[in-house]
């Protein structure tokens, strides 16, 4: 579990990365922080699109980064939003596929000491990446 100081710098740089959201439509800024057992952390923020199916969220942003920069190994995601939100099924998805092992922290970057945890196969349990053919 990662120590309640790494949980808030963890955060901090979600609440950083949220600051460059691209949401001019619905103005709802999300943002992202992914942690590597490197100790390496890699943010992200919301793309919308006027097309809404073409907008990509906070954490799909930084583990797209993260893994194109040649990074893996993630131990923690952090998603800061209003209303602490958590992540949505096309993000637990793909989390589930690069960072099964990791845990995610939500967080309101109005009240960002106040963090919810869980881990991402909590999240999606009897997730798609867990199917076998008989």
């Amino acid at each position: 579990m990662l120590p309640p100081p790494d949980q808030r710098r963890l955060v901090k740089a979600a609440i950083a990365a949220r600051k460059r959201s691209v949401s001019p439509y619905s103005k709802f800024q999300v943002g992202a922080a992914l942690l590597t057992r490197k100790g390496e952390i890699i943010g992200g923020a919301n793309v919308e699109s006027a097309s809404y199916g073409l907008t990509c969220c906070a954490e799909r942003v930084a583990l797209f980064k993260a893994l194109t920069e040649g990074k893996k190994d993630f131990i923690a995601v952090a998603v800061v939003a209003n209303g602490a939100v958590s992540p949505c099924g096309a993000c637990r998805q793909l989390l589930i596929e690069y960072a099964p092992k990791a845990e995610v922290f939500v967080a309101d970057p109005a009240k960002p000491k106040d963090i919810r945890r869980y881990t991402v196969t909590g999240l999606l349990p009897s997730a798609f990446s867990d199917f076998q053919a008989d």
